[in-house]
This record gives structure tokens, C-alpha cells and sequence, in this order.
């Protein structure tokens, strides 16, 4: 008990001495018995005396007897003689020990014995090793044995800061190799002060025999057997100079210094197996242990089921579900498989993981049992062997499979009772075609059906065979049985699958009609002659009351078909139909056999034995030989040019137009046909076509203003070409047609028109003409030109007439008058009219004809620009 006293006062202090000395008065009373609380405090605790602390004599007084409890367990303290050993109480501290009497004579007490124990660091040793292997080197091994042992609740600290330690343990493999400081310290306590001790730990490597490993491989790799295989080079970070030894016999290894291996060889000697071989190291250091590694060669065979044959046991139809067993076979294929378990992988196409079995191959033969759970409906499930493998087999070889599979079906039974039967009435005489379709669940194959008749023909469990494709099945009911006209009834009682044997009943029934024949006794037939190629139309008669017929023909003679067939209405017994040019190509006699004729609206027909007939066809002319046509389009040729001609000959525009071309027809370039035409039979010829090509020339252009020139130039024709654009060689004329060629070297004519034509040498012809007035008043200077001051008209065919040279073509608009010296107008010219010869031609008076000798007065109007008129004077002698 710890108490703790607060001092009044200075007035008070005798009152609370007073009562402190009776506290402790009453507990010295209560503690007679047992003795007093006491306190010791032990530091050294390697001295001998810590070893026996006698705690009765820290009790004084007491009574004997009691009984000693070490309150926190120290382990100290024996029991029974009270003496205190601190040195083998592992931990610093503070304990207590407790001493109780209770004799029965009135001492019932207790006392305390509070003991500090010290701390204490022990005695470290010179040399501590640890290997670089121990990840937990308990560093209280680095204390001196030959000392008393270090107190457990100490502190230890890393010297160097190797980061290896954790609590009292040192990863000596993290600390690295050398020597490692650490010290461990116990604090102070009570007045005891604090302890430590160094520790310095040398890590020597551990041998490193390498990682070893294990090298798988497979039978089938045979060749690939590495024939000097270096154990080695299997082993990863090994030290060197270590040891082999083998371990499975396989004398492969001459001495322990030996590392070579011929895998092949252990192959051929031992076959295959698992051949263990240990690298042994030897360490540096006593410290460490010697160290060692495995290689194992494991040689595994490989499985071969090539030729394998997997049977699924057995199909079943659907009414067996509930109750099947299913078993499968598996047949080794050309290797022979050892006896043994296996692991079987197989899956089943309507299961989407694979199913995984352990049975036995027993002389070649694997059997295993496929739940029926996996068969729960209608369906072909394909059973498929994936893989197999030994069981205990480490996987080093995968099994050779091909296809190892099987179908299992499970068949569904025929259902019919809601399909659709259709029969359509038939013709006395005639077998019957039913027909199965809609709603049943009948696969292709083949099938058989009972049925039975009844009604009008009656027979009973009659059987059918067909055969089912896209949903449908037919079967015939034989004319034989069928014989009577009127309504009869079939009920199908039973339907088997011939493939699956699945047998179903069945309950479906349906009603059909036999009917009569129809009478042909009085057709008549009447074919016209035609020209070959020509189709021909053929008229029936004595057809009664029949609505639409299917006639079936052939032809014989120069032309040949059969087996043709054409459906046709029939109104008032009459009836016609045509046979196709494409069947008579020949000329000659042809004669149409009718075979029989069936009544559509009825659906009966017979054999026709009055329904033959002959006919003519007439031969066509050859077609007409063509000749391509060449013509320049200003001949302006016609049809009648073209080859060939004559009355039987006519020609069209196109291959299918039917208005025949006249004669006269102007020509264009195109195609144009022609056929010849048999006046008597009126047969024609194919058309055939000619091809005409109507060839135009170019005319040549004239650039702008080509025809104005100069007259002062002299141009010639040649000028003139000059300025025209042509494609081929020009040629002039002075007339349109039936001209005179000008040459190029001739003076052009003011006022004259020139006729161009162009010409292709290719084809010989002419362009249309290029007509060109020739201006020759284009100049551009305004010279002073000559005029005469006299002439002289006396008809010797020297100066007889007054003329101003070139006037016109610089002034094409002049005007020019002579006046006598009276004023009278005796003359007015112009570039048309461009010389006087000396007559009073002009004059509007009555004056003699002839101008007499004298003096006579000019003015000439330019009427160009604003050149003012000119005047002056002329002298005439004759």
C-alpha cells in the first residue's frame, strides 16, 4: 500500500502528528505476526550473494509458519525457505513477495517484501558466426555460456544500420556477409542504472547448391534426347566445385565430379521414368551446413490412339428417356494402351463444359457409363474423347487423338395426327397421290404407313412405303384398288420410321373421288400449208362441252418433236392452237399426232386415236446477197442504187419496219434491210442488211473579212485561199455547178463570186461550196492619185475614154460628174460606171449625141470621211 500524505498547515501540525503517530501505531499492532513491509533493491546481479536473499530477515518480527506467494511469478523465490535467487528471474523489475500467517490462535496477517531487481546485459561472446543462410539468428546465441545469462526484456539496437533486425532475430541472409555490431541495453531502474552489452556477428556464406528443377519430356521427343546433357546447366546460381550423386541407378554418372548425362541412353536402357540426380555443397565455414539440389529427368510415353473407335451405346426412341442406360466403348487404335487409369475427357455437343472420368483400360478396351441426364430430350448428341491421360502422369506428353467420336440419337416417334393430307381426285384408272405435309415432326428418310379404304372402294390394312424430304412424303394408293367411281375415305392407323424403327400409332383420315373419262370420239383437226419457220396454227373440233384442254403432241415427217404438251380453252366444242416455227425448220410434209387430250376442268384425259394430220410447209427464198455502199452525199444517191434490186427485192429502214422503201428514197447513212419476197407462196426471205455510208466533205470556212482586199495589192485566187480555213485541198470555180475551175494564179474581181470546194482523197468527194463575193475596195491609205486632163474618143482604141485609175478601190462610193462649159450634166459615173467615152449620154436635153472637142468640167464626190468633193477640168479631142 502506497499512501500519500498532504501536510496542513503550521497551526494544525500537532493535530496531524498526533494522529499519524496512532495510524502507525495501530498498523505495527496488526503487523506483529506476520512481520513488516520491506523493500530491497538488487543491482548486481552476477554477484553470488543475489543468488540467496533471505526475505525473512527483511520481515523483523514474525511468526513462523506462514506461507510465501510470489505475487507476479517472478520464479525467484523458493517457496518454502524464503530465499530470493534474483539471478534467475529473466527480467528487470519491480516484484513482490507476500508472507501470510494464519495460525489459528488469533494471527490472520500479512506483509510485503517489494524487491527491484536490476537490470543485467550479460557477458557477450568474442566470436559469434551466423550463416548467410538464417533468415532468424537469435542474437542472445552471441552471449558467453560460461556467464550467467542476459536478462530477456532488454532493448536491442542495430550498430550499423543493417536494417536485418527484428526484435532479438538477425536475417543474417539481408545483413550480408562480414561482421555485424549490436547492442543490447537494459534501461535503468529504481536506482539500479541502465546495462548494455555488444554482440559483433560474422556472417560466412552458405553454400548455394543451385535451384534445382525438374526436365519433363515426352516419349515422342525421342530423337531431340539430348545425348550429353550437362546436369549443370539444369541448375540455376549454383557454386561451383559441388558434387553429383544419382540416386536411381542409372550409372550415367562415372564419379561425383561427374555432370554429364545421356538422357537417350537412360531412355533406351530404362524406359520411361522419373531419374533423380543430387548436387551436393560442401560450405566454407562450419558454421553452415552442407547444402544440395535435385534434378529429376522425368520420361514420360506418349499416348497414341490413332485408329481409336469410340460406340455410344445405344439409340433409343423418345419414349425411353426415362428409363435408358448408356454406356461407351472406347477401342485402343494402332498403339497398344498399357493397362491402368486413365483420366477420360470427353464432351457432349448439347453440354457446354467438358466431363471428366477416371476408368480403367483393360486389354485395349476402355469402358465408361454416360449419365442418362445428359440425353434429357429428342436431339443427336455427338459424343467426343478430347483427351486422355494416365492418371499420375505429369502432363508431359498430350495424347494423340484424331476424331474419337459417336452420335447418339434419341429418335422421336413418327407424329402424323395433325398433318395435312392432300389427295386430289383422280381419273379412273389411275393411281392416287397422297400426300403428307404441315403439321407433323417426320425428319427425311423413309417411312411406312397402314392404311385402310373405305366408301365407294373399300380395303383394309393395306401397306405404304415413302420417303420424306423438305417437310413432305407421298405414297401412291394403286389404281387396282381404286377401281370404282365415287367418294372413298382413307384412315392411316400406323407410322414407322424405317430408319430409327420408332413406330407410333396414328388416327388420320381424308376423303378423295374417282372420276370418269371423257369422250373424244368426234374431233376433227384442220392445219393451213405455211412457209417454213413459220409457226403453224392448229384448229380442234368435236370437243363438246369441254371448258380447257391440255393437249400433248408430237410431230413427224420432214419435222420432228415429241412429247409436247400446251394447255388451251375450248369454246363451243372449237378449240386452236400453235405449234412454234421453232419446230418446223424443214420443208415438206409434216403431219401432227395428238397422243391424248386431258379435260382440266375435269382432270381426266385419253388417248386420241382419230388426231393425226398432214400439212405442207413451203421453202423461203435464200436470203438476198448485201452490198456496203460508199456515196459522196452530193451525188444524191437512192434506194435504187443499192444491190440488191428488182420487184421481188424490197428494202425497209430498219429490221422489224414493215413500210417498204420507195425507189426513190433519198439515201442517208445507216443500216438499211432488204428481203426477197416468193410471189406464189408468198414466203419470205430472212431480212439482211447493208450498210450505206453517205461520206460528207467538210466546207471550207472563210475567216472573218476573208473577202475584202485591196485592189491596189492586185490580189489573186491564192489570196483569197489564203484565208479560208479548209480540211483538205480547195478547189474554185465560177459557178455552182458545171463550173470553170479558176486557176490560183488569176487577179480576183471586185463584185465577183468565187465557188470553194474542198476534196477528200479518201473517198472521192466534194464538201458543199463555199461561196465568196470578193470586195477589192479594203484600203486603208488615202493616196493622190492621177486623173487624166484629157482622152480622146476616137475609136482608135487609144485613150478613148475618161477614166481616174483606182478611184474605186480607195473611194468604192464615189460619184463622178462632167459638165460642158454651159453647165449642162453631160456624164455620171461610179465604180460601176467608171468611164465616159465621150457622149452626151447623161444630158436631159435634147442635144446631138456626140460631145464635140472643147474644154469640159469634173467634180468628184468621195463620199468617204469628210473628204470635200474635188473639182476641175478635162480636155476632149477627137
Amino acid at each position: 500500500m502506497i499512501l500519500k500524505i498532504l501536510f496542513p498547515s503550521k497551526a494544525n501540525l500537532l493535530h496531524y502528528i498526533i494522529l499519524l503517530l496512532l495510524f502507525f501505531s495501530a498498523i505495527n499492532t496488526n503487523a506483529q505476526c506476520a512481520g513488516s513491509d520491506n523493500s530491497v533493491t538488487v543491482c548486481n546481479i552476477p554477484d553470488p550473494s543475489s543468488k540467496s536473499i533471505d526475505l525473512f530477515s527483511l520481515l523483523g518480527s514474525y511468526t513462523t509458519g506462514g506461507i510465501w506467494t510470489d505475487n507476479f511469478f517472478s520464479g525467484g523465490l523458493n517457496l518454502s525457505t524464503g530465499i530470493l535467487n534474483a539471478q534467475i528471474i529473466n527480467k528487470s523489475g519491480v516484484y513482490t513477495y507476500t508472507y501470510s500467517v494464519d495460525n489459528g490462535t488469533g494471527c490472520n496477517d500479512s506483509a510485503t517484501i517489494t524487491v527491484t531487481i536490476g537490470g543485467y546485459s550479460g557477458i557477450s561472446s568474442p566470436n559469434v558466426s551466423a550463416c548467410s543462410d538464417d533468415l532468424k539468428f537469435n542474437l542472445f546465441q552471441g552471449f558467453n555460456g560460461n556467464f550467467l545469462s542476459p536478462q530477456s526484456n532488454g532493448t536491442w539496437s542495430d550498430n550499423d544500420g543493417t536494417g536485418a533486425l527484428t526484435d532479438n532475430f538477425l536475417n543474417a541472409t539481408k545483413a550480408g556477409l562480414g561482421t555485424h555490431s549490436f547492442t543490447y541495453t537494459m534501461r535503468a531502474i529504481g536506482t539500479c542504472p541502465a546495462q548494455s552489452s555488444t554482440v559483433n556477428v560474422t556472417v560466412f556464406r552458405a553454400p548455394d547448391p543451385g535451384i534445382g528443377n525438374v526436365v519433363l519430356l515426352c516419349d515422342s521427343d525421342f530423337l531431340t534426347f539430348n545425348t550429353n546433357l550437362n546436369l549443370n546447366d539444369i541448375l540455376i546460381g549454383e557454386d561451383a566445385n559441388g558434387k553429383w550423386m544419382e540416386v536411381s541407378g542409372t550409372s550415367e554418372l562415372s564419379s561425383s565430379f561427374d555432370s554429364t548425362i545421356d538422357v537417350r541412353h537412360i531412355y533406351d536402357t530404362f524406359g520411361a521414368g522419373a531419374y533423380n540426380f543430387i548436387y551436393s555443397v560442401l560450405p566454407s565455414n562450419p558454421i553452415c551446413d552442407i547444402k544440395t539440389s535435385a534434378v529429376t529427368i522425368i520420361i514420360e510415353k506418349q499416348l497414341d490412339l490413332t485408329g481409336a473407335k469410340l460406340v455410344v451405346n445405344s439409340d433409343i426412341c423418345e419414349n425411353e428417356i426415362t428409363k435408358a442406360t448408356y454406356n461407351a466403348v472406347l477401342n485402343q487404335g494402332i498403339q497398344k494402351i498399357p493397362n491402368g487409369s486413365y483420366f477420360v475427357t470427353y464432351t457432349i455437343s448439347e453440354i457446354v463444359e467438358p466431363i471428366t472420368i477416371i476408368s480403367n483400360f483393360n486389354n485395349g478396351v476402355l469402358t465408361f457409363g454416360i449419365n442418362r441426364l445428359n440425353f434429357p430430350q429428342v436431339g443427336n448428341y455427338t459424343v467426343t474423347v478430347i483427351d486422355i491421360a494416365r492418371v499420375g502422369s505429369l502432363g508431359a506428353c498430350k495424347s494423340i487423338i484424331s476424331s474419337i467420336s459417336d452420335v447418339l440419337n434419341v429418335f422421336p416417334l413418327p407424329k402424323i395426327d395433325k398433318a395435312t393430307l392432300t389427295i386430289d381426285p383422280v381419273c379412273k384408272g389411275f393411281d392416287a397421290i397422297v400426300k403428307i405435309s404441315g403439321d407433323t415432326n417426320l425428319t427425311e428418310g423413309n417411312y411406312s404407313i397402314f392404311y385402310n379404304l373405305s366408301d365407294s372402294n373399300i380395303a383394309i390394312a393395306q401397306q405404304a412405303f415413302f420417303k420424306v424430304a423438305i417437310g413432305t412424303g407421298t405414297f401412291v394408293i394403286p389404281a387396282s384398288l381404286i377401281p370404282v367411281v365415287g367418294n372413298i375415305k382413307i384412315s392411316i392407323t400406323n407410322i414407322t420410321n424405317l430408319f430409327t424403327g420408332c413406330t407410333n400409332v396414328a388416327n388420320i383420315t381424308k376423303e378423295f373421288g374417282v372420276k370418269p373419262l371423257p369422250d373424244f370420239s368426234n374431233l376433227k383437226l384442220d392445219i393451213k400449208e405455211v412457209c417454213q419457220n413459220q409457226a403453224v396454227v392448229v384448229s380442234l373440233s368435236g370437243l363438246g362441252i369441254l371448258a380447257n384442254i391440255t393437249i400433248n403432241y408430237n410431230l413427224t415427217g420432214v419435222n420432228n418433236a415429241t412429247n409436247q404438251s400446251l394447255i388451251i380453252p375450248v369454246s363451243a366444242g372449237n378449240a386452236s392452237f400453235i405449234v412454234p416455227s421453232s419446230s418446223l425448220i424443214n420443208a415438206g410434209i409434216t403431219s401432227l399426232v395428238i397422243t391424248d387430250i386431258i379435260d382440266n376442268v375435269g382432270g381426266c384425259g385419253s388417248s386420241i386415236s382419230n388426231g393425226t394430220k398432214s400439212f405442207m410447209i413451203n421453202s423461203i427464198p435464200n436470203t438476198p446477197a448485201t452490198k456496203d455502199e460508199l456515196f459522196c452525199k452530193n451525188d444524191k444517191k437512192t434506194i435504187a442504187d443499192l444491190t440488191p434490186n428488182g420487184t421481188k427485192y424490197q428494202w425497209f429502214s430498219s429490221v422489224t419496219n414493215i413500210t417498204i422503201l420507195p425507189s426513190n428514197t433519198l439515201l442517208v447513212s445507216g443500216n438499211y434491210y432488204v428481203k426477197e419476197v416468193n410471189a406464189v407462196t408468198g414466203c419470205e426471205s430472212g431480212r439482211v442488211s447493208a450498210v450505206v455510208v453517205i461520206s460528207e466533205v467538210q466546207a471550207p470556212t472563210l475567216n472573218q473579212d476573208g473577202q475584202n482586199f485591196c485592189g491596189l495589192d492586185n490580189p489573186t485566187l491564192q489570196n483569197l485561199t489564203d484565208n479560208v480555213t479548209t480540211n483538205g485541198t480547195i478547189t474554185w470555180f465560177d459557178a455552182p455547178t458545171n463550173g470553170n475551175q479558176i486557176v490560183l494564179t488569176d487577179l480576183l474581181k471586185d463584185g465577183f463570186s468565187y465557188y470553194g470546194f474542198d476534196y477528200s482523197s479518201a473517198t472521192n468527194c466534194y464538201s458543199s461550196a463555199l461561196v465568196v463575193t470578193v470586195s477589192l475596195s479594203n484600203c486603208d491609205e488615202t493616196p493622190g492619185f492621177f486623173i487624166p486632163d484629157g482622152f480622146s474618143p476616137n475609136g482608135d482604141a487609144v485613150n478613148d475614154t475618161f477614166r481616174i485609175p483606182d478611184i474605186e478601190f480607195i473611194y468604192p462610193d464615189y460619184s463622178l460628174e462632167i459638165y460642158n462649159r454651159y453647165g449642162t450634166l453631160m456624164f455620171t459615173g461610179n465604180k460601176n460606171k467608171a468611164e465616159w467615152d465621150g457622149k452626151n449620154s447623161d444630158s436631159n436635153m435634147n442635144l446631138d449625141g456626140m460631145a464635140p472637142n472643147g474644154i469640159y468640167f469634173y467634180i468628184i464626190n468621195f463620199n468617204k470621211g469628210n473628204i470635200s468633193p474635188k473639182q476641175g477640168r478635162l480636155y476632149l479631142n477627137r
